[in-house]
């Protein structure tokens, strides 16, 4: 049991030992260095914020030289012509040197605005680097490939066979022969796309004649420059926007102003005025018998016992005839008259609801009303306590009376109009003549 113990003892101490000269070579090695992280620094260039910008201000910055910072801390604000931004570090370091300080207007993207070094170095010892000329171009295929990489997919689609992958001769001779203006603005992205596909370089976009805004590439240029489209169509295109960007006042003349005209000379034109011209009225009128409508009242209230007015049938009759008529002539509105100048077709009024109701001369024969015979007497409520009153009789109507409707009693239906509906009222009349004297069952529904 001792040599057990003993021997338990002695393998602990070991593990100690062996433990603790472990982690001392571990720290030994991870603290032994032999120079600066970078050796050099680094240039810190204005960055681009969205694809199409191309320049911007800076606002202020929020550290200083000499000052470290991490991760994710804002290092500067930055002023578009949309937006204020703040730019944030992508990893940690020293500013050694502020190029461009607070308030610098119309900052390329690409240019140097300061100079930055890795965390650990002796800023006293760096060297400050050389400005990068080619920072602008490196920025400029970064945002090309990044804008295939978007909207291509990450692979460039298979060759279009209709769209040749070189330009012809006479292509390039339509695009001006020679090198056109240097870009300065990022690629759009349907443009960076077609440039990737068709496997374009930078000597074929300097040879290729930018006529968007600002000297800017297009899509159809390098459609032009490729021999798919016509040559001139892209230039003609720029030149039609040109020209309707701008309002054309030549042809515009200034009226000289007159005086006012004096208060006699007022009245007497007012006096002079002819009066507006009256509507002319005429007055449409048509025989329209009652007969059908009569038996149509006796057998509703032979069968049903329900007494409709004459005049109800007339109101259902006017209702229907009504419905549909055709427009009535009259005098073009402004839509008419704007839509004639500008050549579109006229919309047409092939028929509209009226609103008439006839005036009608009064028949020589009425509809009689039910009669009633006896009145209601009123009981007293000293009658209903005490049980005597006695139930009143039911009245008992008397039949309608017989109508013989003779030519002399056909009443007639008549409409004052203006003399444009003249037609449109005489129709009314004719449909509501139809519906008393040949449809009267439509009345009852």
């Amino acid at each position: 049991m001792a040599s057990l113990a003993s021997l338990g003892r002695l393998s602990g101490r070991a593990g100690q030992v062996g433990g603790r000269r472990l982690a001392q070579s571990t720290v030994a090695r991870r603290d032994f260095r032999t120079s600066t992280a970078a050796l050099a620094a680094q240039n810190f260039t204005m960055p681009a914020l969205s694809p199409t910008m191309t320049e911007g201000n800076i606002a202020t910055w929020r550290v200083k030289e000499g000052d470290k910072f991490q991760a994710g801390d804002v290092l500067l604000e930055i002023e578009t012509d949309k937006a204020t931004m703040d730019v944030e570090a992508q990893e940690e370091g020293v500013v050694m040197k502020i190029l461009q300080g607070d308030g610098a207007k119309a900052v390329k993207v690409g240019a140097r605005i300061a100079v930055l070094a890795e965390e650990g170095d002796d800023v006293s010892t760096l060297e400050i680097p050389a400005e990068d000329q080619t920072g602008a171009k490196d920025s400029a295929k970064e945002q090309l490939s990044q804008g295939s990489s978007t909207y291509g997919g990450g692979s460039a689609p298979p060759p279009n066979d209709s769209v040749p992958d070189q330009p012809t001769h006479s292509a390039a001779k339509a695009n001006g022969g020679g090198k056109a203006p240097k870009q300065t603005y990022p690629l759009l992205p349907s443009v960076a796309h077609l440039v990737k596909e068709k496997g374009l370089d930078e000597a074929a976009l300097a040879e290729m004649t930018p006529t968007g805004p600002n000297g800017r590439l297009l899509k159809g240029d390098v459609l032009a420059y490729l021999g798919a489209i016509n040559q001139k169509t892209p230039v003609s295109i720029s030149e039609m926007f040109e020209r309707l960007s701008h309002l054309d006042l030549s042809n515009i003349k200034i009226v000289k102003s007159t005086p006012p005209p004096a208060k006699e000379e007022t009245k007497a034109a007012a006096a002079a005025e002819t009066p507006a011209p009256r509507v002319q009225q005429v007055q449409v009128s048509l025989p329209v018998s009652l007969e059908a409508a009569f038996r149509a009242h006796r057998k509703v209230y032979k069968n049903l016992a329900v007494n409709l007015p004459l005049a109800t049938f007339i109101e259902r009759a006017a209702d229907i005839a009504n419905e549909g008529l055709p427009a009535s002539a009259r005098k073009p509105s402004a839509d008419d008259l704007f839509n004639d100048l500008l050549g579109l077709p006229q919309a047409g009024h092939s028929a509209t609801r009226g609103r008439y109701f006839p005036m009608i001369s009064s028949p020589t024969a009425t509809v009689a009303q039910p009669a009633f015979s006896g009145s209601r007497q009123q009981t007293d409520i000293i009658d209903i306590l005490s049980g005597t009153a006695t139930k009143a009789r039911k009245p008992v109507a008397q039949p309608v009376a017989e109508f013989d409707v003779t030519d002399a009693d056909v009443p007639l239906f008549s409409l004052n109009v203006p003399k444009t509906e003249e037609k449109r009222a005489r129709v009314f009349l004719e449909r509501i003549k139809v519906v008393l004297e040949n449809e009267p069952a439509r009345l009852l529904l």
